[in-house]
């Protein structure tokens, strides 16, 4: 006999970092790296959010949206979802290209405007947008100024 399960929920995991490791940002360097372990390698588009301390320790990242090759769709109500259930002040987010090319888009710089504007009306601070590869290379959209 076949059985039919009714799907009633899906879950949102957030993975919350243990006591022992100690990912600390104080660059887009630091972002980059640790941005590039978790989702760098990915081959499809995958938007992480690095919920920080108020010392920019990282508490928890979240993987908020799998995407295609060149697309994901990125809702401020998800990202800010691991920030506030963390009572982080500030994010980081980041995704990667599984072209491993980190030249932003424009759809890129829209989304990271976006996401700051939300973040000022809920006093969590976006702090950057990083772009990652597997290889650690990476673009941060607040030095390039995008927003």
């Amino acid at each position: 006999m076949e059985t039919v399960y009714e799907v009633v929920r899906i879950k949102q995991v957030i993975q919350e970092i243990e006591p022992d490791e100690k990912y600390q940002i104080r660059s887009p360097e630091d972002a980059a790296a640790v941005a590039a372990e978790f989702i760098g390698d990915e081959d499809r588009e995958v938007f992480l959010v690095m919920c920080l301390s108020i010392k920019n320790q990282v508490v928890a990242v979240h993987r908020c949206h799998v995407g295609s090759l060149n697309s994901s769709i990125v809702a401020p109500r998800e990202v800010f979802k691991a920030a506030i259930l963390n009572n982080s002040g500030s994010i980081v987010v980041s995704h990667q290209h599984p072209s491993q090319d980190v030249t932003p888009s424009p759809e890129d710089i829209e989304v990271t405007k976006r996401l700051a504007q939300c973040g000022e009306y809920l006093g969590i601070e976006v702090l950057d947008h990083i772009i990652v590869n597997a290889k650690a290379e990476f673009c941060s959209l607040k030095e390039r100024m995008a927003f």
